[in-house]
């Protein structure tokens, strides 16, 4: 019985699996066929623009050709002289220059009854000369004094060709201010060659991935990218309409066929992705997405005809994808509700987990704290050490000013029993001072030996190194070395603890003494230079540093001394690097060696 509800039950999810990636793969299917519909739209809007800019600028060049010719007296003197070879002649070589000139397909003049008169190609086989062009809507247009606009195939040169024309005024006459209608004697016609502009028209289809149509107000293409769909209509070609065509002879003898498109073509603006089938060469159909706009000013419609291959091939990929991602989905929830048994054991084993972390976290924390009580200490060891090092040079600096005191406290008792009162006073003012000073040095090895809080504030490095010296002085006394303080910027401050900086500086210049031992002259050297950081330089002129003790001069527990427990550089280079700065040593050429540390410099107010 158990079996066969689990059996229903998997079936149920099955089913429900299965619809839902139905209702999935529908959705995402409309969505994301609309979305391409969108994006093609786009798309062709923007090479429409680009297309229409080219056409429009690449008629304009021919534009006013007519207009400047009609201005040329050669003209008016050619239909006035009809009958004149010489001037005929010399108008068909001027014709045939301005022709050549500008790269029009061809240039000529027409009589007031549409009879040809001149022409730039006078000496063809086709030439225009005895040609009756007054069923052309150009002509029409030019003898009621209008600019004429015209694209046909030549009945003469069966080219296809765009047709400007303009009036030929009697002389004089348009600058008539009199309301008297201007005598028009003729038209002049310049034809531009559609294919060397439907050619660079192609380029930039091929290049964008297109295909583009220029249509008559008739829906028969006239330009296109594509050489079968030329001379070809959008819609059906009826007996009637064939006729209508042969009759405006704006095609010549060209047969219009029909272009093989479905469904049947609409020009209706309604429709929101206009879709179309259109039949190629060898049968090959070929969705596109017809966008147009109609030329008014060149009185034709041009049509972006948009592949949707494109947007086709790229549905099943998607549509695979949507349907992994379902499926994935479907199987992570049934994989969620599986997992929700197991949800209690988990959390327990997470809770136990996150106890065992805290232990853990808590124990670091722990060892840590104790790991920087005992550098503090080994900190604090480093001074006792040098102050240790320094105690016969420090007894002798307490033990002057005490002796001094003594002396002129003897001296005092001696002036009162004398009763000399001034000699009294002068002593006991020289009293103060020495107790003054002794209270100073104590109070600056007091500081130095007392343990750091850690309290970092802007620091005056010259300072600092006076406070240093302080504590070294009377060891340099003791071993008479010569000390030379270069410490240009007094202003300079930098972000430390002071104390353990201080440390460092002692540690370095009792290292320095100590290594002048047995040196002759003994300088000691104390340097500040300040560029965008503050390098602090202490130079000896001691034996120096031996190349093999150059690397591990630094390391913890090393030393030359018998005396040193080996931690002062190592515990200063510690300290330095706190301050997120640098120490290193090397070897001066004069001899002795040169400490430098380099620390960043701070400026007074920064935050």
């Amino acid at each position: 019985m158990s079996m066969k509800i689990k059996t229903k039950k998997y079936l149920s999810v099955t089913l429900i699996i299965a619809l839902g990636l139905v209702l999935v793969l529908n959705i995402a299917y409309w969505s994301h066929l609309d979305h391409g519909y969108q994006q093609t739209q786009r798309q062709s809007g923007a090479q429409m623009k680009e297309l229409v800019s080219f056409l429009a600028g690449a008629l304009s060049r021919y534009q006013s050709i007519p207009h400047v010719l009609s201005k040329n007296p050669l003209l008016v003197n050619a239909l006035q002289q009809q009958d004149d070879t010489a001037t005929l002649t010399a108008l068909n070589q001027y014709l045939q220059e301005i022709q050549s000139i500008t790269e029009a397909l061809d240039i000529y003049l027409v009589n007031a009854n549409g009879d040809a008169i001149a022409a730039s190609n006078w000496q063809q086989s086709y030439s225009f000369i005895g040609q009756n062009f007054a069923f052309r809507p150009y002509f029409q247009q030019a003898i009621k004094g209008q600019l004429g606009r015209y694209f046909a195939v030549g009945t003469s040169s069966n080219k296809r060709g765009y047709y400007f024309s303009y009036p030929i005024y009697a002389s004089g006459q348009r600058q008539s201010t009199e309301q008297v209608q201007p005598e028009i004697l003729g038209v002049i016609v310049v034809k531009v060659d559609v294919t060397e502009i439907e050619q660079h028209g192609t380029g930039m289809a091929r290049a964008s991935n297109y295909e583009f149509a220029i249509s008559d107000p008739d829906d028969i293409i006239f330009i296109s990218s594509v050489p079968q769909w030329r001379l070809a209509a959008f819609n059906p070609v009826t007996p009637e309409r064939q006729r209508q065509i042969k009759q405006s002879r704006r095609y010549a003898d060209r047969t219009i066929h029909e272009l093989a498109i479905e469904p049947p073509y609409t020009d209706s603006a309604d429709e929101r992705y206009p879709i179309y089938r259109i039949n190629h060469s060898n049968n090959n159909t070929i969705d596109y997405m017809d966008n147009k706009t109609v030329m008014a000013e060149a009185g034709w419609k041009l049509h972006i005809l948009a592949p949707m291959a494109p947007t086709y091939q790229a549905m099943p990929p998607l549509l695979l994808l949507y349907g992994a991602l379902y499926l994935l989905i479907a199987l992570a929830l049934l994989y969620a509700v599986e997992r929700r048994k197991n949800s209690q054991r988990m959390r327990h084993a997470h809770e136990q987990l996150e106890q065992r972390v805290q232990e853990r976290t808590q124990a670091l924390e722990s060892s840590h704290r104790q790991l920087k009580e005992t550098q503090d200490e080994l900190i604090q060891a480093a001074k006792l050490t040098v102050i240790g090092s320094l105690s016969a040079s420090i007894n002798h600096e307490i033990n002057q000013p005490l002796a001094a005191i003594r002396s002129y406290a003897q001296n005092t008792q001696t002036l009162l029993a004398r009763a000399k009162w001034e000699d009294v006073g002068r002593n006991i003012i020289t009293i103060i001072e020495l107790t003054d000073r002794l209270a100073a040095i104590v109070s600056q090895f007091k500081s130095f030996t007392r343990k750091s809080a850690g309290n970092e504030k802007a620091t005056n490095v010259a300072q600092c190194i006076n406070d240093a010296l302080t504590i070294i002085q009377p060891e340099v006394d003791k071993q008479g070395v010569e000390l030379q303080l270069n410490v240009a910027d007094n202003q300079t401050h930098i972000w430390c603890d002071p104390i353990r900086l201080q440390q460092v500086l002692v540690n370095l210049m009792s290292n320095a003494i100590k290594a002048m031992q047995h040196s002759s002259p003994k300088q000691l050297i104390i340097g500040v230079m300040v560029t965008d950081r503050v390098n602090i330089s202490i130079e000896d002129s001691g034996s120096g540093i031996e190349e093999s003790q150059m690397k591990k001069i630094f390391d913890p527990y090393y030393t030359n001394s018998r005396h040193g427990l080996g931690l002062g550089l190592s515990i200063s280079r510690r300290i330095i690097e706190t301050m997120q700065g640098q120490i290193n040593v090397a070897n001066r050429i004069e001899g002795g060696a040169i400490f430098n540390i380099t620390l960043a410099t701070y400026t007074l107010g920064t935050p």
